[in-house]
């Protein structure tokens, strides 16, 4: 039988609100792409598909829709989920924290 996967901490949108600014050297919650893709309606896209980012090849290949699992481990650790990701930010390592941001890009609909 295989494992359940944990369960994952629920988010205060209010404090990831706060913590996206670490986000914001990089990212936009409109739809304007800066160094990384605007994150504006993140939640339920395909990943690498913003039109006018140029993506590595393997974000580009990733091929899976951006949810609160796939988004979870992304942030804790952008290089071990996405294996020749251009993101060059460090992994999130506190669970709350990246609860929270994924709770606040929920609240950002598309552009």
């Amino acid at each position: 039988m295989a494992a359940a996967a944990p369960a994952l901490a629920d988010g205060d949108a209010a404090r990831g609100r706060t913590l996206f600014s670490r986000c914001a050297a990089c990212h936009t919650v409109t739809d304007q792409n800066k160094l990384g893709p605007h994150l504006s309606g993140v939640v339920g896209r395909v990943a690498g598909t913003v039109a006018g980012y140029t993506y590595s090849k393997a974000m580009a290949a990733y091929g899976k829709t951006w949810d609160e699992a796939t988004l979870d481990a992304f942030l804790a650790g952008p290089a071990k989920a996405v294996p020749g990701t251009k993101m060059a930010a460090p992994p999130i390592a506190n669970a709350q924290d990246r609860a929270d941001i994924i709770a606040y890009l929920k609240t950002v609909p598309a552009s």
